[in-house]
């Protein structure tokens, strides 16, 4: 096969499939309402439909991560296509709230294979001349994804029903199998032979969940043991990565580097403060607004466009100007919106929820590729591998938080009951508590993102 048309194979599979993962988590926000009713799901369990898919994806991106770099990056990206294929034909068929949420954990899976591998795929595949096109053009089906699967999921679950948000993935999954496993030669295994560290893999594994799963059980009193064994399994993993010989995670990139370590930070709660607001707002658009899937579902994809288009405006605009005052600034536009949150009502105007969608896609815009930007600069070449994974765990982490936070709120609130119109009140009164616990963490993302300093430039630039 001739260089360039593999070069185009691998983009096109790379691309389809890295529009997979975003989407399975964007379009199932429409659809909650109405899975909810049809399984007689509470609150705290709809909030377990969405995030089991972050959580799985979460505690898998690092140790898949490693599996690729020993026992080949195209293996593990068939995997994950395979597993995400077969468990959305399964969801689609899911005759129970517990097999749905089972589905939803193997799409994580696979969809942590998917994320782990395309774009390094990708970067090993095309020269540097052409690799930032390359990257470009992957990266904007992941925003492609997160835009349009609101709306997507809408439209599906008014006229199909919400099996068909799943249904759709499975002839594009099979496709972009076949494809890749016949046209697509190399293999790229930088770490081939080279050990797994099975025992800190499940140390990081139990930790997250025992940490995520005990916030959402507050105030039942086995929370505390949950968090008390997740905290400690985190301990141990810190400790057994410092003193392995090949760690699944290399946590010598943070000893002294400050911009590197607030820049993650700043990412994670920027994901924790932001994430759950498409869960919530889809929530409060059918339930107390009284509209359809399909038109929340346009509503919401207010946010992702502008962040869509803003983006890579304010990436190049962080090449010129400091990233901490490109992404502070979007910070800073956050907190903004999710203040303004605060304040819904039962009579919120339509043009005020979508002002402040916007408000908030402006902020994440000038935040998320600068940020990026600013952990890549951190850092030595030698430890981009470990940078790149850093960026995709703080933001599984962070999704996972926020959702957490939502589920622990609802919990002490609402309770484990239906949400009917008896509930609303009780419903609005946790939007107002979750948006403050969201405003006050993305205060502290403002210090973080401007606590982290210059970056030191040109030694550690990224190349360009």
């Amino acid at each position: 096969m001739k260089k360039a048309t593999e070069q185009g194979i691998v983009l096109a599979t790379a691309t389809i499939a890295s529009f997979f993962v975003p989407y399975l988590t964007s379009s199932i926000t429409v659809a909650l309402p109405t899975i909810g009713k049809e399984f007689s799901l509470d609150a705290v369990l709809l909030g377990w439909v969405m995030s089991s898919y972050v959580l799985a994806t979460a505690i898998c991106i690092v140790p898949f991560g490693r599996l690729a770099d020993i026992y080949g990056r195209k293996r593990l990206f068939l995997a994950g296509i395979a597993l995400m294929t077969a468990s959305c034909l399964l969801a689609s068929f899911a005759w129970s709230a517990p097999a749905l949420i089972a589905f939803r954990v193997i799409q994580g899976a696979g969809g942590a294979m998917i994320f782990t591998t395309s774009v390094a795929i990708v970067a090993s595949v095309f020269p540097p001349e052409k690799r930032g096109w390359a990257l470009g053009i992957t990266l904007a089906s992941v925003y492609t994804g997160l835009s349009l699967g609101p709306f997507i999921g809408g439209v599906l679950t008014a006229y199909l029903g919400w099996r068909s948000i799943f249904l759709v993935i499975v002839p594009l999954g099979i496709a972009v199998f076949y494809v890749t496993r016949k046209q697509v030669k190399g293999e790229w295994a930088e770490s081939r032979g080279a050990p797994f560290d099975l025992p800190g893999s499940a140390f990081y594994a139990i930790s997250l969940f025992g940490i995520m799963y005990g916030l959402t059980l507050v105030p039942d009193l086995t929370s505390a043991l949950w968090l008390a064994t997740g905290v400690v399994l985190l301990a141990g993993f810190i400790w057994w990565e410092r003193r392995s010989k090949n760690p699944v995670l290399d946590l010598s990139v943070f000893s002294g580097n400050v911009s590197f370590t607030f820049s993650n930070l700043a990412a994670m709660i920027n994901y924790a403060a932001t994430y759950g607001v498409m869960f919530l707002l889809s929530l409060y658009l059918q339930y107390t607004q009284g509209f359809s899937p399909e038109t929340a579902g346009l509503v919401l994809v207010a946010q992702p466009v502008v962040q869509a288009v803003i983006s890579p405006s304010a990436g190049r605009l962080s090449d010129r100007i400091e990233p901490r005052v490109v992404a502070s600034i979007g910070m800073g536009l956050t907190t903004a919106g999710l203040f303004i949150f605060i304040f819904l009502s039962g009579t919120t105007p339509l043009w005020c929820i979508v002002g402040v969608l916007v408000l908030l896609g402006l902020g994440y815009g000038f935040f998320s590729s600068p940020n990026t930007n600013a952990i890549m600069s951190s850092v030595d070449r030698r430890h981009y591998g470990v940078a790149s994974s850093m960026v995709a765990t703080m933001r599984a982490i962070g999704q996972m938080t926020s959702m957490a936070i939502v589920m622990m709120i609802f919990s002490l609130v609402i309770g484990k009951v239906l949400i009917t119109p008896d509930v609303y009140p009780l419903f609005l009164e946790s939007l107002h508590l979750i948006f403050i616990v969201m405003t006050v963490l993305c205060v502290f993302g403002v210090y973080a993102s401007l606590a982290r300093g210059k970056i030191k430039e040109p030694a550690n630039a990224v190349e360009k």
